[in-house]
């Protein structure tokens, strides 16, 4: 009887998996070809600072770019009974700061602001 020998066909098994070649992502794979046309977002979107004092929320938003911002502040209150609160929107135009403001009859839950075109 011949006793089995797997060692050989193991070696044999990875030396043939070490020398195949290995697909490696190239710079030029990952980037477009020079002839594709890029279209570049232009900035937009107003910076705003939220501030909370008890109950009462103030949102400053100051828009550094050509185009106008839509902004409106959104208020959610902690207790389920308090009534959340969402301002109308208010056009922050270019080099412009608008102030938002609301509150909760309690405590505020969360404050954010939401930005349209």
């Amino acid at each position: 009887m011949r006793s089995p020998r797997p060692l050989p066909s193991v070696l044999a098994g990875l030396a043939l998996l070490v020398s195949l070649p290995v697909a490696l992502p190239t710079e030029a794979a990952s980037h477009p070809a020079s002839g594709a046309v890029q279209r570049v977002k232009p900035p937009f979107g107003a910076d705003c600072r939220v501030r909370e004092s008890g109950s009462h929320v103030v949102a400053y938003c100051h828009n550094p770019y050509p185009d106008t911002d839509r902004v409106a502040l959104h208020i959610e209150c902690r207790e389920w009974w308090d009534i959340d609160t969402d301002t109308a929107r208010v056009a922050a135009g270019p080099a412009m700061t608008v102030r938002l403001a609301g509150r909760c009859w309690k405590e505020v839950g969360a404050a954010w602001v939401s930005h349209e075109r």
